[in-house]
């Protein structure tokens, strides 16, 4: 089973990044919130995640955050096809 499928596992939810703005980065979920996600300091000071989290946000494509912290995941990608 994966692991989006399982109804008691609550902790990813997918999301569109729909702002970037150093050091912000303002994401929409799939239920219509939006979230500010929780940098790490790495990822605040390196300027190839600045290009490839903007990268993302022109694509539009939908990205794994946890739930509870809103941090970024690095599993579990997801694509918007229209």
């Amino acid at each position: 089973m994966l692991i989006d499928q399982n109804p008691n596992i609550h902790t990813i939810t997918p999301a569109q990044i729909i702002k970037v703005f150093y050091p912000y980065v303002i994401a929409k979920t799939e239920a219509g919130k939006y979230v500010n996600l929780n940098l790490s300091d790495h990822e605040r000071q390196d300027p190839l995640f600045w290009e490839a989290i903007t990268n993302i946000a022109k694509a539009q494509l939908w990205v794994p955050i946890g739930e509870r912290f809103h941090q970024l995941l690095s599993y579990d990608w997801m694509l918007v096809t229209s």
